[in-house]
């Protein structure tokens, strides 16, 4: 195609055609796939229960063309769909994408969000099923992940009991302090702390530990993605439980009380409330099923009754208003 051409200029069809020959399936695709991308719809081979959750990030809302690449939101976007589904202990195994953009969008800017989107998708050992190109006045990007559950009992959210241990599979904060050094305004920031600045971009979390988590005994699970506050929130309301968490256990990266300093912020906040690294937090009946490289950040106790009925305590004291992030708030 013609470099400087919009999408607009060169229709739907033609772009859909770049997209799709773009596409490099991981070895194993052919396992799954009966049918691929470029047909009226994908058929797959399920093998048992399947898992499917679907996500969308808008420009503007959840991303910002200046701080990010077009490669880097259509990794993004695969992670943060393809994390629920780990979430549920299954296995990612495909997914199918729609991107909407302006008609005056550049067609590299499409395929560029496609190559991310591709890339993600094999580094999770997933096929890009198919999918939908269409106009907006705003780019957005919508992908639904499968996975194969592989006989495993899905994880749900509301599995916690009394008694239980927490954990989660990776280190917190890394995601909120790449935003907080991207929008400092300070360049040199950006190469002393690019570790942060990356996890922002395109996370990197191993979601086989999903798997994992399941395999050895989950009783609840789901994905940082709005901060380790609201999944704790979510995870003793639907269990009916209280879930108290020592921060000082919580794991992050060694430079992050660095990066905190240089920019006069607190970096319990990142940890707490800054979201999107998409690590797994889990419940455990017992803490010898705490998969290993996991880390125990708390326990899950019987719910109080009256006024006092509090569901999460950190530090032993009640979160009060400290949120992470909301749907319905302001965005990047």
């Amino acid at each position: 195609m013609t470099a400087g051409r919009t999408v607009g200029d060169v229709g739907e069809r033609a772009v859909l055609a770049e997209l799709i020959g773009a596409v490099e399936q991981p070895p194993d695709a052919g396992d799954i796939t009966v049918v691929g991308t470029g047909d009226d719809a994908a058929v797959f081979a399920a093998t048992g229960e399947t898992a499917i959750s679907t996500d969308t990030i808008v420009e503007g809302r959840h991303f910002r063309l200046d701080l990010s690449s077009p490669r880097q939101i259509g990794a993004r976007s695969v992670v943060q769909s393809a994390a629920d589904v780990a979430a549920m202990g299954a296995r990612v195994i495909g997914v199918v994408v729609s991107i909407a953009v302006p008609p005056s969008t550049a067609v590299e800017v499409v395929t560029e969000i496609n190559q991310g989107i591709a890339a993600a998708a094999r580094d999770l050992g997933a096929a890009v099923l198919g999918g939908d190109l269409v106009a907006a006045r705003q780019i957005v990007i919508t992908v639904t992940a499968l996975g194969a559950m592989d006989g495993l009992r899905p994880v749900l959210i509301g599995g916690a009991r009394p008694g239980d241990t927490l954990a989660v599979s990776g280190p917190l904060g890394a995601s909120a302090a790449g935003l907080a050094v991207l929008l400092s305004g300070r360049p040199e920031l950006r190469e002393r702390f690019a570790e942060f600045v990356s996890a922002f971009r395109v996370p990197h979390p191993d979601l086989a530990q999903g798997v994992v988590a399941a395999r050895a005994g989950a009783r609840a699970m789901t994905d940082i993605s709005d901060g380790l506050i609201e999944e704790l929130i979510t995870v003793a309301d639907r269990s009916g439980v209280q879930v108290a968490v020592d921060t000082s256990a919580v794991p992050r990266p060694a430079a992050l009380a660095v990066a905190a300093a240089e920019l006069g912020l607190d970096e319990t906040d990142w940890v707490l409330t800054g979201g999107e690294d998409h690590q797994l937090l889990a419940a455990f009946e017992l803490p010898g099923q705490v998969p290993g490289g996991w880390t125990v950040v708390g326990e899950v106790r019987p719910r109080p009754t009256g006024p006092d009925g509090r569901g999460v305590l950190v530090d032993d004291a009640p979160v009060g208003a400290v949120r992470g992030w909301q749907s319905f708030g302001p965005g990047t």
